[in-house]
Protein backbone atom coordinates (compact mmCIF):
# COMPACT_ATOMS: atom_id res chain seq x y z
CA UNK A 1 0.00 0.00 0.00
CA UNK A 2 2.90 1.95 0.78
CA UNK A 3 3.04 3.11 -3.39
CA UNK A 4 -0.57 3.50 -3.74
CA UNK A 5 -0.10 7.54 -2.56
CA UNK A 6 2.90 7.58 -4.87
CA UNK A 7 0.76 6.41 -8.61
CA UNK A 8 -2.09 8.38 -7.21
CA UNK A 9 -0.37 10.96 -7.46
CA UNK A 10 1.19 10.68 -10.90
CA UNK A 11 -2.13 9.90 -11.76
CA UNK A 12 -3.29 13.06 -10.66
CA UNK A 13 -0.68 15.32 -12.34
CA UNK A 14 -3.76 16.48 -14.81
CA UNK A 15 -5.90 17.47 -11.90
CA UNK A 16 -7.84 20.74 -11.63
CA UNK A 17 -11.17 22.51 -11.09
CA UNK A 18 -13.11 23.80 -8.10
CA UNK A 19 -15.27 21.98 -5.57
CA UNK A 20 -18.39 22.49 -4.92
CA UNK A 21 -19.16 22.19 -1.00
CA UNK A 22 -20.64 18.92 0.01
CA UNK A 23 -23.14 18.38 2.64
CA UNK A 24 -21.03 16.67 5.21
CA UNK A 25 -17.66 17.60 6.00
CA UNK A 26 -15.30 14.69 7.37
CA UNK A 27 -12.10 14.74 9.14
CA UNK A 28 -9.84 11.96 9.58
CA UNK A 29 -10.48 10.77 12.72
CA UNK A 30 -14.40 11.31 11.60
CA UNK A 31 -13.52 8.62 8.75
CA UNK A 32 -11.59 6.26 11.15
CA UNK A 33 -14.39 6.13 13.88
CA UNK A 34 -17.03 5.81 11.44
CA UNK A 35 -15.25 2.86 9.70
CA UNK A 36 -14.96 0.70 13.00
CA UNK A 37 -18.58 1.11 13.45
CA UNK A 38 -19.78 0.68 10.07
CA UNK A 39 -17.06 -1.75 8.18
CA UNK A 40 -18.09 -4.99 7.06
CA UNK A 41 -15.23 -6.88 7.57
CA UNK A 42 -14.41 -5.59 10.74
CA UNK A 43 -17.48 -6.67 12.04
CA UNK A 44 -17.37 -9.96 10.44
CA UNK A 45 -14.21 -10.78 12.56
CA UNK A 46 -16.14 -9.67 15.61
CA UNK A 47 -18.45 -12.29 15.03
CA UNK A 48 -15.07 -14.32 14.80
CA UNK A 49 -14.49 -13.20 18.41
CA UNK A 50 -17.66 -14.26 19.41
CA UNK A 51 -17.51 -17.77 17.94
CA UNK A 52 -13.85 -17.62 19.80
CA UNK A 53 -15.35 -16.88 23.32
CA UNK A 54 -18.13 -19.99 23.01
CA UNK A 55 -15.59 -22.41 21.70
CA UNK A 56 -13.92 -21.21 24.97
CA UNK A 57 -17.25 -21.15 26.92
CA UNK A 58 -17.41 -25.00 25.69
CA UNK A 59 -13.91 -25.81 26.46
CA UNK A 60 -14.52 -24.84 30.53
CA UNK A 61 -17.94 -26.65 30.50
CA UNK A 62 -16.29 -30.10 30.12
CA UNK A 63 -15.28 -30.04 33.88
CA UNK A 64 -19.23 -30.23 34.24
CA UNK A 65 -21.00 -33.53 34.21
CA UNK A 66 -23.02 -34.80 31.99
CA UNK A 67 -26.01 -36.04 32.34
CA UNK A 68 -29.47 -37.05 30.25
CA UNK A 69 -32.74 -38.59 30.76
CA UNK A 70 -33.89 -41.76 28.26
CA UNK A 71 -36.41 -43.45 28.08
CA UNK A 72 -37.18 -46.76 25.64
CA UNK A 73 -40.28 -48.28 24.89
CA UNK A 74 -41.11 -51.46 22.74
CA UNK A 75 -43.69 -53.94 21.17
CA UNK A 76 -42.88 -57.65 20.42
CA UNK A 77 -45.66 -60.02 18.63
CA UNK A 78 -45.12 -63.48 19.04
CA UNK A 79 -47.78 -64.87 16.24
CA UNK A 80 -47.32 -68.68 16.98
CA UNK A 81 -47.06 -68.56 20.94
CA UNK A 82 -49.23 -70.55 22.86
CA UNK A 83 -49.89 -68.10 25.40
CA UNK A 84 -49.05 -64.20 25.34
CA UNK A 85 -48.67 -63.09 21.35
CA UNK A 86 -48.25 -59.58 22.00
CA UNK A 87 -45.83 -58.04 25.26
CA UNK A 88 -44.78 -54.15 25.76
CA UNK A 89 -41.66 -52.95 27.30
CA UNK A 90 -40.36 -49.51 28.73
CA UNK A 91 -37.49 -48.04 30.91
CA UNK A 92 -36.53 -45.48 31.68
CA UNK A 93 -33.38 -44.05 34.00
CA UNK A 94 -30.79 -40.97 34.47
CA UNK A 95 -27.04 -41.61 33.14
CA UNK A 96 -24.47 -39.25 34.33
CA UNK A 97 -21.02 -39.17 33.69
CA UNK A 98 -17.68 -37.46 34.34
CA UNK A 99 -14.43 -37.45 32.72
CA UNK A 100 -11.67 -37.64 35.80
CA UNK A 101 -8.57 -37.66 33.62
CA UNK A 102 -7.92 -37.34 29.86
CA UNK A 103 -4.33 -37.08 29.90
CA UNK A 104 -4.59 -33.19 30.79
CA UNK A 105 -6.74 -32.31 27.11
CA UNK A 106 -9.31 -31.02 29.09
CA UNK A 107 -7.11 -28.22 30.66
CA UNK A 108 -4.68 -27.83 27.62
CA UNK A 109 -7.70 -26.99 25.27
CA UNK A 110 -8.88 -24.85 27.67
CA UNK A 111 -5.61 -22.90 27.48
CA UNK A 112 -5.48 -23.01 23.40
CA UNK A 113 -8.81 -21.93 23.60
CA UNK A 114 -8.31 -18.48 25.66
CA UNK A 115 -5.13 -17.83 23.57
CA UNK A 116 -7.87 -18.49 20.16
CA UNK A 117 -9.95 -15.41 22.15
CA UNK A 118 -7.07 -13.10 21.86
CA UNK A 119 -5.56 -13.93 18.83
CA UNK A 120 -9.20 -13.16 17.18
CA UNK A 121 -9.05 -9.58 19.16
CA UNK A 122 -6.30 -9.25 17.74
CA UNK A 123 -6.97 -10.14 14.52
CA UNK A 124 -9.77 -7.70 14.48
CA UNK A 125 -7.16 -4.93 15.74
CA UNK A 126 -5.01 -5.40 12.88
CA UNK A 127 -7.50 -5.16 10.28
CA UNK A 128 -8.32 -2.34 12.11
CA UNK A 129 -5.00 -0.85 11.64
CA UNK A 130 -5.11 -1.20 8.49
CA UNK A 131 -7.86 0.62 7.38
CA UNK A 132 -5.86 3.35 9.29
CA UNK A 133 -3.05 3.24 7.58
CA UNK A 134 -5.72 3.02 3.67
CA UNK A 135 -7.85 5.61 4.84
CA UNK A 136 -4.78 7.77 5.61
CA UNK A 137 -3.66 7.17 1.96
CA UNK A 138 -6.68 7.90 0.18
CA UNK A 139 -7.52 10.87 2.45
CA UNK A 140 -3.97 12.85 1.71
CA UNK A 141 -5.34 11.55 -2.21
CA UNK A 142 -8.47 13.70 -1.78
CA UNK A 143 -6.00 16.62 0.09
CA UNK A 144 -3.76 16.25 -2.63
CA UNK A 145 -6.42 16.43 -5.26
CA UNK A 146 -8.12 18.99 -4.19
CA UNK A 147 -5.12 21.32 -4.17
CA UNK A 148 -4.00 19.83 -7.44
CA UNK A 149 -7.33 21.94 -8.49
CA UNK A 150 -6.67 24.92 -7.63
CA UNK A 151 -2.98 24.90 -9.24
CA UNK A 152 -5.07 23.85 -12.61
CA UNK A 153 -7.36 26.80 -11.69
CA UNK A 154 -5.01 29.20 -12.02
CA UNK A 155 -3.35 27.75 -14.78
CA UNK A 156 -6.30 27.85 -16.98
CA UNK A 157 -6.80 31.38 -16.22
CA UNK A 158 -3.20 32.51 -16.87
CA UNK A 159 -3.30 30.82 -20.15
CA UNK A 160 -6.59 32.34 -21.01
CA UNK A 161 -5.57 35.67 -20.37
CA UNK A 162 -2.38 35.08 -22.67
CA UNK A 163 -4.70 33.53 -25.53
CA UNK A 164 -6.60 37.01 -24.57
CA UNK A 165 -3.52 38.96 -25.60
CA UNK A 166 -2.20 37.31 -28.41
CA UNK A 167 -5.89 37.72 -29.80
CA UNK A 168 -5.36 41.58 -28.88
CA UNK A 169 -1.82 41.47 -30.61
CA UNK A 170 -2.64 39.45 -33.71
CA UNK A 171 -5.79 42.36 -34.23
CA UNK A 172 -3.29 45.34 -33.56
CA UNK A 173 -0.59 43.62 -36.41
CA UNK A 174 2.17 42.68 -33.50
CA UNK A 175 1.28 38.93 -33.82
CA UNK A 176 0.22 36.54 -36.37
CA UNK A 177 -2.79 33.93 -36.18
CA UNK A 178 -0.04 31.06 -35.47
CA UNK A 179 0.82 32.55 -32.07
CA UNK A 180 -2.64 32.97 -31.28
CA UNK A 181 -3.02 29.88 -32.26
CA UNK A 182 -0.58 28.34 -30.49
CA UNK A 183 -1.52 29.87 -26.93
CA UNK A 184 -4.95 29.37 -27.45
CA UNK A 185 -4.12 25.52 -27.64
CA UNK A 186 -2.37 25.83 -24.42
CA UNK A 187 -5.80 27.43 -23.01
CA UNK A 188 -7.87 24.47 -24.13
CA UNK A 189 -5.18 21.72 -22.40
CA UNK A 190 -5.46 23.21 -19.96
CA UNK A 191 -9.18 23.53 -19.71
CA UNK A 192 -9.13 20.03 -20.67
CA UNK A 193 -6.43 19.40 -17.35
CA UNK A 194 -9.21 20.45 -15.46
CA UNK A 195 -11.74 18.11 -16.64
CA UNK A 196 -9.52 15.57 -15.87
CA UNK A 197 -8.84 16.83 -12.11
CA UNK A 198 -12.61 16.79 -11.73
CA UNK A 199 -12.65 13.53 -12.60
CA UNK A 200 -9.69 12.25 -10.54
CA UNK A 201 -10.79 14.16 -7.41
CA UNK A 202 -14.70 12.28 -7.71
CA UNK A 203 -12.86 9.00 -7.80
CA UNK A 204 -10.32 9.65 -4.91
CA UNK A 205 -13.80 10.08 -3.29
CA UNK A 206 -15.27 7.20 -4.01
CA UNK A 207 -12.34 5.09 -3.01
CA UNK A 208 -13.09 6.68 0.50
CA UNK A 209 -16.73 6.15 -0.21
CA UNK A 210 -16.02 2.37 -0.49
CA UNK A 211 -13.64 2.16 2.41
CA UNK A 212 -16.04 4.06 4.70
CA UNK A 213 -18.82 1.00 3.16
CA UNK A 214 -21.16 4.74 2.41
CA UNK A 215 -23.81 4.40 -0.05
CA UNK A 216 -23.83 5.57 -3.61
CA UNK A 217 -25.98 8.73 -3.34
CA UNK A 218 -23.74 10.05 0.07
CA UNK A 219 -22.34 13.14 -0.51
CA UNK A 220 -18.72 13.66 1.31
CA UNK A 221 -15.88 16.36 1.60
CA UNK A 222 -12.86 16.61 3.68
CA UNK A 223 -12.15 19.43 6.12
CA UNK A 224 -9.37 21.06 5.44
CA UNK A 225 -5.43 20.52 6.95
CA UNK A 226 -3.11 22.78 6.50
CA UNK A 227 1.10 22.03 7.36
CA UNK A 228 3.68 24.59 7.80
CA UNK A 229 7.11 24.30 5.91
CA UNK A 230 8.64 23.64 9.55
CA UNK A 231 6.36 21.03 10.30
CA UNK A 232 7.01 18.79 6.69
CA UNK A 233 10.84 19.20 7.10
CA UNK A 234 10.51 18.44 10.89
CA UNK A 235 13.51 15.98 11.85
CA UNK A 236 12.51 12.94 11.73
CA UNK A 237 13.15 10.89 15.28
CA UNK A 238 15.85 7.60 15.72
CA UNK A 239 15.11 5.09 13.28
CA UNK A 240 16.67 2.58 15.22
CA UNK A 241 14.15 3.88 18.47
CA UNK A 242 11.12 3.71 15.80
CA UNK A 243 12.07 0.47 15.00
CA UNK A 244 12.24 -1.18 18.53
CA UNK A 245 8.64 0.81 19.05
CA UNK A 246 7.29 -0.65 15.95
CA UNK A 247 8.29 -4.22 17.40
CA UNK A 248 6.21 -3.18 20.90
CA UNK A 249 3.23 -1.80 18.96
CA UNK A 250 2.58 -4.18 16.23
CA UNK A 251 -0.14 -6.25 16.53
CA UNK A 252 0.31 -8.76 14.04
CA UNK A 253 3.54 -9.84 15.80
CA UNK A 254 1.61 -10.25 19.02
CA UNK A 255 -0.41 -12.50 17.69
CA UNK A 256 2.35 -14.63 15.43
CA UNK A 257 3.90 -14.87 19.46
CA UNK A 258 0.49 -16.21 20.52
CA UNK A 259 0.77 -18.65 17.47
CA UNK A 260 3.60 -19.82 18.64
CA UNK A 261 2.38 -20.26 22.52
CA UNK A 262 -0.66 -22.15 21.29
CA UNK A 263 0.93 -24.40 19.30
CA UNK A 264 3.24 -25.67 22.19
CA UNK A 265 -0.19 -26.42 23.83
CA UNK A 266 -1.30 -27.89 20.49
CA UNK A 267 1.51 -30.56 21.18
CA UNK A 268 0.75 -31.12 24.69
CA UNK A 269 -2.82 -31.80 23.51
CA UNK A 270 -1.73 -34.13 20.66
CA UNK A 271 0.26 -35.96 23.49
CA UNK A 272 -2.52 -36.57 25.45
CA UNK A 273 -4.37 -38.77 22.95
CA UNK A 274 -1.82 -41.23 23.45
CA UNK A 275 -2.59 -41.08 27.16
CA UNK A 276 -4.94 -42.95 29.33
CA UNK A 277 -8.05 -42.09 30.46
CA UNK A 278 -10.27 -42.09 33.40
CA UNK A 279 -13.69 -41.32 33.46
CA UNK A 280 -17.05 -41.85 36.33
CA UNK A 281 -20.40 -43.06 35.30
CA UNK A 282 -23.65 -43.44 37.11
CA UNK A 283 -27.15 -44.47 36.17
CA UNK A 284 -30.36 -44.63 37.88
CA UNK A 285 -33.22 -46.58 35.91
CA UNK A 286 -36.82 -48.38 36.06
CA UNK A 287 -38.42 -49.99 33.80
CA UNK A 288 -42.31 -51.80 32.66
CA UNK A 289 -43.16 -54.85 31.29
CA UNK A 290 -46.40 -56.38 29.96
CA UNK A 291 -48.16 -58.02 30.36
CA UNK A 292 -46.92 -58.89 34.19
CA UNK A 293 -47.13 -57.13 37.47
CA UNK A 294 -48.76 -53.70 37.88
CA UNK A 295 -47.15 -50.47 36.54
CA UNK A 296 -46.35 -49.25 39.80
CA UNK A 297 -45.27 -52.39 41.54
CA UNK A 298 -43.02 -53.23 37.75
CA UNK A 299 -41.58 -49.63 38.37
CA UNK A 300 -40.38 -50.35 41.78
CA UNK A 301 -39.37 -53.73 41.69
CA UNK A 302 -37.32 -52.98 38.24
CA UNK A 303 -35.71 -50.05 40.24
CA UNK A 304 -31.62 -49.91 39.89
CA UNK A 305 -28.83 -48.09 40.60
CA UNK A 306 -25.40 -48.31 38.56
CA UNK A 307 -21.61 -46.85 39.59
CA UNK A 308 -19.05 -47.65 37.55
CA UNK A 309 -15.32 -46.48 37.03
CA UNK A 310 -13.62 -46.93 33.54
CA UNK A 311 -10.07 -46.86 32.88
CA UNK A 312 -9.05 -46.49 28.59
CA UNK A 313 -5.60 -47.04 28.11
CA UNK A 314 -4.87 -46.66 24.60
CA UNK A 315 -2.25 -49.40 23.07
CA UNK A 316 -2.60 -48.99 19.07
CA UNK A 317 -3.89 -45.75 17.37
CA UNK A 318 -2.81 -46.07 13.61
CA UNK A 319 -0.25 -43.74 14.74
CA UNK A 320 -2.68 -40.99 15.27
CA UNK A 321 -1.33 -39.63 18.53
CA UNK A 322 2.23 -39.57 17.14
CA UNK A 323 1.50 -37.81 13.76
CA UNK A 324 -0.65 -35.68 16.05
CA UNK A 325 1.99 -34.37 18.21
CA UNK A 326 4.70 -33.94 15.01
CA UNK A 327 2.31 -32.09 12.99
CA UNK A 328 1.98 -29.83 16.26
CA UNK A 329 5.74 -29.38 16.21
CA UNK A 330 5.69 -28.49 12.38
CA UNK A 331 3.11 -25.61 13.19
CA UNK A 332 5.26 -24.44 15.96
CA UNK A 333 8.59 -24.30 13.62
CA UNK A 334 6.33 -22.10 11.30
CA UNK A 335 5.00 -20.12 14.01
CA UNK A 336 8.75 -19.11 15.17
CA UNK A 337 9.62 -18.70 11.33
CA UNK A 338 6.93 -16.35 10.84
CA UNK A 339 8.34 -14.39 14.02
CA UNK A 340 11.32 -13.74 12.70
CA UNK A 341 10.01 -12.95 9.41
CA UNK A 342 7.82 -10.23 10.86
CA UNK A 343 11.13 -8.89 12.59
CA UNK A 344 12.52 -8.74 9.18
CA UNK A 345 9.15 -6.97 7.36
CA UNK A 346 8.85 -4.18 10.39
CA UNK A 347 12.92 -3.68 9.72
CA UNK A 348 12.59 -3.19 5.54
CA UNK A 349 9.05 -0.74 6.24
CA UNK A 350 10.24 1.08 8.78
CA UNK A 351 13.38 1.73 6.77
CA UNK A 352 11.79 2.31 3.59
CA UNK A 353 9.45 4.79 5.30
CA UNK A 354 12.61 6.87 6.42
CA UNK A 355 14.12 6.84 3.09
CA UNK A 356 11.23 7.91 1.01
CA UNK A 357 10.32 10.75 4.15
CA UNK A 358 13.99 12.18 3.79
CA UNK A 359 14.22 12.13 -0.04
CA UNK A 360 10.23 13.93 -0.24
CA UNK A 361 11.72 16.44 2.12
CA UNK A 362 15.09 16.75 0.45
CA UNK A 363 12.79 16.92 -2.91
CA UNK A 364 10.00 19.94 -1.03
CA UNK A 365 13.50 22.30 -0.10
CA UNK A 366 14.71 21.79 -3.82
CA UNK A 367 11.17 22.06 -5.02
CA UNK A 368 10.67 25.25 -3.30
CA UNK A 369 13.54 26.76 -4.66
CA UNK A 370 12.70 25.73 -7.81
CA UNK A 371 9.04 27.45 -8.26
CA UNK A 372 10.63 30.65 -6.76
CA UNK A 373 12.47 30.60 -9.46
CA UNK A 374 9.63 29.25 -12.08
CA UNK A 375 7.96 31.84 -10.64
CA UNK A 376 10.06 34.67 -11.94
CA UNK A 377 10.74 33.15 -15.09
CA UNK A 378 7.46 33.05 -15.88
CA UNK A 379 6.33 36.83 -14.56
CA UNK A 380 9.53 37.85 -16.50
CA UNK A 381 8.70 35.76 -19.67
CA UNK A 382 4.89 36.84 -19.77
CA UNK A 383 5.89 40.91 -20.03
CA UNK A 384 7.93 40.29 -22.67
CA UNK A 385 5.81 38.76 -24.88
CA UNK A 386 3.32 41.67 -24.00
CA UNK A 387 6.05 43.81 -25.22
CA UNK A 388 6.44 41.57 -28.22
CA UNK A 389 10.02 40.89 -26.76
CA UNK A 390 9.55 36.41 -26.89
CA UNK A 391 7.28 33.88 -29.23
CA UNK A 392 4.56 32.21 -27.84
CA UNK A 393 6.78 28.85 -27.51
CA UNK A 394 9.18 30.30 -24.87
CA UNK A 395 5.95 31.69 -22.84
CA UNK A 396 4.07 28.37 -23.31
CA UNK A 397 7.39 26.89 -22.13
CA UNK A 398 7.36 29.24 -18.59
CA UNK A 399 3.82 28.63 -18.42
CA UNK A 400 4.38 24.54 -18.25
CA UNK A 401 7.13 25.03 -15.86
CA UNK A 402 5.81 26.72 -13.85
CA UNK A 403 2.87 24.28 -13.22
CA UNK A 404 4.89 21.47 -13.30
CA UNK A 405 6.83 23.19 -10.44
CA UNK A 406 3.98 23.69 -8.44
CA UNK A 407 3.09 20.13 -8.96
CA UNK A 408 6.87 19.18 -7.34
CA UNK A 409 6.28 21.20 -4.52
CA UNK A 410 2.49 19.62 -3.62
CA UNK A 411 3.72 16.14 -4.50
CA UNK A 412 7.02 16.60 -1.78
CA UNK A 413 4.70 17.72 0.89
CA UNK A 414 2.25 15.17 0.42
CA UNK A 415 4.76 12.88 0.10
CA UNK A 416 6.50 13.77 3.15
CA UNK A 417 3.74 14.29 5.27
CA UNK A 418 2.13 10.30 4.28
CA UNK A 419 5.63 9.23 5.64
CA UNK A 420 5.82 11.14 8.75
CA UNK A 421 2.48 9.83 10.10
CA UNK A 422 3.07 5.90 8.76
CA UNK A 423 6.71 6.74 10.91
CA UNK A 424 4.36 8.42 13.57
CA UNK A 425 1.96 5.30 13.63
CA UNK A 426 4.82 2.79 13.62
CA UNK A 427 5.97 4.03 16.88
CA UNK A 428 2.96 4.71 18.68
CA UNK A 429 -0.30 3.27 16.54
CA UNK A 430 -2.01 6.36 16.52
CA UNK A 431 -2.38 8.72 13.41
CA UNK A 432 -3.02 12.60 14.02
CA UNK A 433 -3.51 14.94 11.11
CA UNK A 434 -3.30 18.10 12.42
Amino acid sequence: MKHLFLTTAICILSATGGIAADDSTWTYSACVDYARQHNISLQKLQVGEQTAAYDLEEAKAQWQPSLDFATTHGVNNYPWADSRNNTYSSSYGFNAGWTVWNGGQRENTIRRDKINVEISRLATDDLMRSIETDLLQVYLNILYARESIAIYEEASKLSKAQAERARQLMEAGRASKVDYAQLNSQYEQDRYALVNARGTYDTRRMELKKLLELGIDTEISLADVEWTAEQILAALPDVDESYRLALDTDVKLRSLALEAEGSKIDIDIAKASGRPKISLNAAVATGYNAPGAAFGNSMKQNFNEALGLTLSIPILDNKKSRTAVARARAQQLDARLDIQQRHTDLAQLVENWYIDTRSAQARYSAAGEQLVSAELTHELTSEQFNLGLVNPIELMSAHNDLIEARHSLLQAKYMAILGQKMIEFYRTSTITLN
